[in-house]
């Protein structure tokens, strides 16, 4: 009677590569290098043959021959290539293929002082300086379409919320150039992150270098790097352009996903404050009256799970040992693009919805004169014009807030009779009153750097499109 062990081995088979390592492992990792890193793959391959070349390392004669079988093999594409057990990885098949053109003997000259090693590494930081290149670009256009909506409501008074409670009046051009603001530093993140990424490896070999003479300096300038991971060592064995890839990754989309949220709750009829074009709401199936923000849903939506895949990759990178990271990358690099994927479809989303919204200036100026959020000014005016201390005063204030809140109204529905009845020692002027319910009289007093003057805003968002 057979065991279990020999009955499984009789199924998977007894040598490289099992059946099972086929399936859970190879075949996945070969299909995720043909969709993200055949491109990368081929540019290593001329440049190193022809920094190879130039240094001597090659004859003219053998370049051009291993150039012509790279260049047939590119030409053709992935589409027609598909695992085989007879190649650990994709690398090792198109080595092949262009071993079937000019001869295995030159094909694998290619590879003379390379590695799969730097050559992975490489490709990894080609392909993923592309994905942050594409989400600054589309960055940057969101932050454009949201300055154009700051400029356009500079003086569109509305409600500021702390602790998710009606606070202070502000304007909606106020409250963007503040969300602005945070993707701007979120942007710098990015091309600092760019700058850490776009470094070359190549030339580090399996991980000490090499014998042969080549040329290091002129493989960044062959593959468009910016410089060079000069340690062959750290090369291989640093992680941390991905951990910086990835937390950039995670503060863009977290970032992002606040104000997402918050647009979603403007949008809501109950608070009535933004209106989504008619090109990125959907109807109900069953309640005709319905037009939902689908787009700012799937934005945050995404957003969550873009964050979560630069969290799979921090997770992935913190156990694993200092030295070669390749093996670790094969199953990592994709939460990588597509987190950055995912990213850039909501930078792409949000940009069009940003550019296109409606803000209700009218119900939201209503709102900004409700629940008594003017009554800073009132503490503001007693410390100021009045000679009361602003502890004393914000107890007045205080104590008029809770009077109106026992009479079941609005600071603009009492007189300024009623008020000096409750001040007791002081008598406030008409004027004071009226300037202290009127959300247009807080707003244009706030001058101080950052406040909400409509001059103030309008400065900031002059600042920032130089």
């Amino acid at each position: 009677m057979t065991t279990l062990k020999e009955q499984f081995e009789e199924k998977d088979g007894k040598h490289f590569p099992g059946k099972e390592y086929v399936e859970s492992l190879l075949k996945p990792v070969f299909y995720d290098q043909k969709t993200y890193l055949f491109e990368a793959m081929f540019q290593i391959h001329k440049a190193h043959t022809t920094m190879l070349c130039e240094q001597g390392i090659l004859k003219k004669s053998e370049l051009e021959r291993i150039l012509e079988g790279v260049q047939v093999i590119e030409q053709k594409g992935k589409d027609d290539l598909e695992y085989s057990p007879q190649y650990e990885d994709l690398f090792f098949l198109v080595e092949s293929k262009i071993g079937d053109l000019i001869g295995e003997d030159l094909a694998g000259k290619m590879h003379i002082a390379k590695s799969r090693n730097d050559m992975g590494e490489a490709m990894y930081r080609i392909v993923l300086r592309t994905y942050i290149q594409q989400t600054i670009d589309n960055a940057r256009k969101l932050g454009d379409a949201i300055l154009y909506q700051a400029e356009q409501h500079i003086e569109s008074i509305m409600p500021a919320h702390t602790h998710t409670q009606p606070a202070q009046p502000t304007t909606f051009g106020h409250y963007l150039v503040a969300i602005y603001d945070g993707l701007l530093r979120d942007i710098d993140r990015l091309e600092n992150t760019y700058t850490t990424v776009n470094q070359s490896p190549m030339g580090a070999a399996a991980i000490t270098t090499t014998g042969f003479n080549i040329n290091r300096e002129r493989m960044v300038e062959l593959l468009g790097f910016d410089g060079l991971v000069e340690n062959s060592y750290d090369a291989i064995g640093a992680a941390d352009y991905l951990l910086e890839a990835a937390q950039t990754l995670i503060s863009l989309m977290t970032n992002m996903g606040r104000w997402l949220q918050e647009f979603l709750r403007m949008t809501s009829k109950e608070v009535g404050l933004l209106r989504v074009s008619d090109a990125y709401v959907q109807i109900s199936s069953i309640m005709p009256q319905k037009r939902n923000p689908v787009s700012i849903e799937h934005s945050r939506s995404l957003a969550s799970s873009a964050a979560a895949e630069g969290l799979a990759v921090v997770h992935m990178i913190h156990n694993t040992p200092f030295g070669d990271i390749n093996d670790t990358e094969d199953d990592l690099q994709p939460h990588l693009y597509q987190g950055y994927e995912k990213a850039n479809r909501v930078l792409r989303l949000m940009h069009a919805v940003m550019l296109t919204m409606e803000f209700n200036k009218k119900r939201a100026y209503q709102q900004a004169r409700e629940n008594m959020i003017t009554i800073t000014e009132l503490a503001d005016v007693l410390a100021r014009d009045y000679g009361i201390s602003f502890r004393k005063a914000h107890q007045m204030a205080s104590k008029v807030s809770k009077k109106a809140i026992e009479k079941g109204k609005e600071l603009y529905e009492i007189d300024v009779e009623q008020i000096n009845r409750w001040l007791d020692d002081v008598e406030l002027t008409e004027e004071d009153w009226e300037g202290i319910i009127d959300p247009k009289h807080f707003i244009n007093r706030r001058k101080v750097t950052g406040g909400t003057n409509p001059q103030v805003v309008k400065q900031m968002i002059a600042n920032r499109k130089k």
